[in-house]
């Protein structure tokens, strides 16, 4: 156990004020409500990460696409916004006060099948889950009364991180919208919650499954692949940039030359094919991602599909279920090793049906 301040860190004062200069009386009502408690008393332990700091807590400064946050105590409470945050932190024994809601794959709650888990072993009470939405909801993450909002890997705006960063200390994400890569959303928790060594020991044991298997699989290696997304009006490829695609390459997949040759530029992770040209996709296995059986079967029966290669040889796998599909959609600190087994095991029919 880290040495802990002997007296309860109280930083609702300064918060408070803050908020009432940038967000106004309206949204000062639901935290000024909330906080009824005497300043000087013990904390419970009931939060997320606990209620007292760490006297080895370094400042941090961490920059990010609207500035650089510094971080100069150890977070007490957390939220955070996004995908990918809530799990880094989870895995790093800091289970947040508020994580967004989630409902393609999550259960009646919303929360992630691996998110329950992990909350579940910790013991740790369960987060609030803030409301699904474009905007991250300010009145909602206000109640929380978060020391820190982790937001690297989401699409706030430089407004939503305004707003943000009046109720605490916020990191955003470091270049682009809804691309930090999964590795670096768990090195950045890491380092704004004080815990770089930790996260740079999870990811090399989540790097150490994920090559365990790939050993396991070595008819993998070389392998073309292309990885889509098919619904009824649309035939979506994977680029090399999604963090889909980079997972098959840790499993030793090559990605498949024709996946470059008909990109179309219409995103930097994926593009819409027109089903005139599926048949110019040629790889070793195709891999889709389906929600359930009654898609992946209307999916076989699809005539325009009958002319790609390898629905004729028989190489297409699929990865089926929402959870499976959200667990590398994409990868995080507690997803990628929830649902290997599965992932892998969908991959190998389809590859020894290449020869």
């Amino acid at each position: 156990m880290p040495p802990t301040r002997s007296s309860t860190v109280d930083r609702s004062t300064p918060r408070r004020a803050r908020l009432a200069l940038a967000l106004g009386a309206a949204l000062l009502a639901v935290p000024l409500a909330a906080c009824g408690a005497d300043p000087e008393a013990e904390p419970d332990g009931s939060a997320g990460g606990g209620e007292t700091a760490s006297e080895a807590f370094e400042a941090v400064t961490i920059e990010h696409a609207f500035g650089s946050t510094e971080i100069d105590e150890e977070p007490l409470r957390v939220v955070t916004w996004g995908w990918g945050s809530s799990d880094a932190a989870i895995a790093l024994g800091v289970v947040p006060v508020a994580i967004p809601k989630n409902s393609y794959g999550a259960d009646e709650e919303g929360y992630m099948p691996w998110q329950q888990e992990a909350i579940d072993a910790s013991g740790a009470e369960e987060p609030t889950l803030l409301t699904e939405a474009a905007e991250p909801p300010l009145e909602e993450i206000i109640a929380a009364e978060p020391d820190l909002i982790l937001a690297n890997y989401s699409g706030i705006t430089e407004a939503d991180y305004e707003k943000l960063s009046q109720i605490a200390d916020t990191v955003a994400y470091p270049d682009e919208p809804w691309s930090t890569p999964w590795r670096e959303v768990i090195t950045t928790v890491g380092d704004a919650l004080g815990k770089a060594d930790e996260a740079a020991q999870l990811l090399e044991d989540v790097d150490a499954e994920v090559a365990a298997a790939a050993a396991a699989h070595p008819e993998f290696e070389g392998r073309t692949i292309a990885a889509v997304a098919i619904d009824p009006n649309a035939f979506y490829v994977y680029t090399p940039a999604d963090p889909r695609v980079q997972f098959l390459e840790d499993l030793g997949f090559t990605v498949a030359d024709s996946v470059d040759e008909l990109d179309t530029g219409e995103s930097t992770f994926y593009y819409t094919l027109s089903t005139e040209e599926v048949d110019k996709l040629t790889s070793d296995v195709l891999l889709s991602y389906v929600a359930d059986q009654t898609v992946r079967d209307d999916i076989a029966a699809d005539p325009a599909l009958q002319a790609m290669q390898q629905v004729q040889d028989g190489t297409v796998a699929s990865v089926v279920g929402e959870s499976y599909i959200s667990s590398v959609s994409p990868p995080t600190a507690l997803s990628l090793t929830w649902g290997l087994e599965t992932f892998v095991e969908s991959l190998v029919p389809a590859v020894e049906a290449a020869g």
